[in-house]
């Protein structure tokens, strides 16, 4: 018992050390194996019993030959004294003593010979042990204790018969199993008979189960080498498909490493652009603004309020670059007021800013989409008008956000020139790439759709991001009271649009 406790412990500190593939391999193998050994024993047992059924066969054919050889023997044995039994009186004693010598006589091989007995249990003819000569032998068993003599006896009265039994054999002085035919002679009460030993038939018996045991120990053999070599091609094939599968793993994690570091590096130059072509150069004129209304208010020049209102409009433009940007970066409408007027706001800038004719549209969705959902929904809307406005060469485009039973889609299109050939979410696009990813990431689906007449880009992510709608409540803390004001505000710019 406490081996069988060290051994699971054993087992359980083996398993945790497994991979994920090769404790699949092993759930694989082990049906497999349980499969196997029960065939195994299936067929060991079918085959048992099929081998022992044909050895009885054997085994009957040749105690059946034995009889018959017995018979013959005695058939042989009685015509050589038939003429003297036939003729003589049934207490014609010198008729007696010559069949006595007679089959006396009638000795073959080194253990064969005739017998006689009356019906009383006396011995009158046994030429290979003459010492049972003339005794009574009536009660006499074998070691196993089965009766001899009197079964004799018993199958003589009958007619004739045989019976099996233990009997010293003549040549060893040991006993062997024996067939013996007993023939009755009824006018003189004598059991005549000779026997065979068997246990050349025993040994045939013996030899054909060995051979059996032989073939079914070989056909286990067999069928674990078998076994075995499924395991181990199983579990040769599963660590190959796990290297594969992790250096495949590899592979991919360092691109998309690289993409990732590929994109910080292009919206870490976007801003560093927008700062340097749009910020900084108006902080440079704040400041030659300023300095030129230092410079006249000291030499008391009139054009020095000019110089300062000038300034101060370089500074608003400076502080509106700085929303727009972060705008960009994070729009604080998407979290404030929802995805419908983030989607609004984002595309009346790019209307504005492009001069691109641009159509938004959209149902009432009162803020019900995860976060996460919505942020993957405006940076694609956010970078499918980016892709519009540098490569499009569009004059109109649209925008429109719906919900359904589904979940919800957005879908933008313009008239543009298309997509260049062969250009898919799997291409070198980096933005078509990172859409395709954000829609994995959220088990929706990305479908473009580009010809020589324009580009139309559907995204749409399940239902499981929509959220279901909010138990009104009876009074709520001012928070929730000025997050109601804003969902309302969301709605009515929502139905505006």
């Amino acid at each position: 018992m406490a081996q069988t406790r060290a051994d699971t412990r054993s087992l359980a500190r083996f398993l945790p050390r497994l991979n994920y593939g090769q404790k699949l391999s092993l759930v694989a193998a082990l049906p497999v194996v349980l499969a196997v050994a029960g065939i195994a024993v299936f067929v060991a047992l079918q085959s048992r019993a099929t081998a022992e059924r044909e050895i009885k066969q054997l085994e009957t054919r040749l105690l059946e030959a034995k009889k018959e050889e017995l018979r013959n023997y005695v058939t042989q044995a009685r015509n050589g004294f038939y003429f003297i039994y036939g003729n003589a009186p049934f207490d014609d004693q010198r008729a007696k003593d010559q069949v006595a010598q007679i089959l006396a006589a009638m000795i073959y091989g080194e253990d064969g010979f005739f017998f006689v007995y009356d019906y009383d249990g006396t011995n009158l003819v046994s030429p290979r042990q003459t010492d049972m000569i003339g005794r009574d032998w009536s009660g006499l068993t074998d070691s196993a204790g089965t009766p001899i003599v009197d079964s004799f006896i018993d199958l003589a009265r009958q007619g004739s018969g045989y019976h099996e039994h233990l009997w010293p054999k003549p040549s060893t002085g040991e006993e062997a199993r024996m067939i013996t035919f007993v023939l009755g002679l009824q006018d003189w009460r004598w059991a005549v008979g000779t026997g065979v030993f068997i246990d050349d038939v025993l040994a045939s018996v013996a030899a054909a189960r060995a051979d059996v045991e032989a073939g079914v120990r070989q056909t286990f053999l067999t069928i674990g080498a078998i076994t075995l070599a499924a395991l181990l091609l199983v579990f040769t094939s599963g660590m190959f498909i796990t290297v594969r599968e992790r250096r495949l793993a590899d592979t991919k994690l360092k691109a998309l490493t690289q993409r990732v570091f590929d994109a910080q590096e292009e919206e870490r130059g976007r801003v560093a652009r927008e700062l340097h072509d749009g910020i900084s150069q108006s902080l440079v004129g704040v400041r030659y603004a300023l300095d030129a209304t230092r410079r006249r208010l000291h030499s008391g020049d009139n054009r020095a309020e000019g110089s300062l209102d000038k300034g101060i409009d370089q500074l608003a433009g400076a502080i509106n670059e700085v929303r727009r940007i972060s705008r960009d970066l994070r729009p604080g409408v998407l979290d404030d007021l929802g995805l419908g007027p983030a989607l609004k706001a984002l595309t009346d800038d790019f209307a504005s800013r492009t001069g691109i004719e641009t159509d938004f549209s959209t149902v009432v969705f009162r803020n019900r989409l995860d976060p996460d959902a919505k942020i993957a929904l405006y940076r694609i809307a956010q970078e499918a008008l980016t892709n519009i406005e540098r490569h499009a060469r569009a004059t109109h485009c649209t925008v429109d956000l719906r919900g359904h039973r589904r979940g919800a889609t957005l879908r933008i299109s313009d008239n543009g020139v298309g997509l260049p050939a062969g250009r898919a979410p799997s291409g070198p696009g980096l933005g078509l790439r990172n859409m395709q990813e954000r829609m994995e990431q959220q088990d929706g689906s990305l479908r473009i759709l580009s010809t020589r007449q324009g580009t139309v880009i559907e995204a749409q992510v399940p239902l499981t991001h929509v959220l279901p709608p909010e138990e009104p409540e009876a009074q709520d803390a001012p928070s929730r009271q000025d997050a109601s004001s804003r969902q309302d505000a969301s709605s009515r710019q929502e139905l505006s649009a």
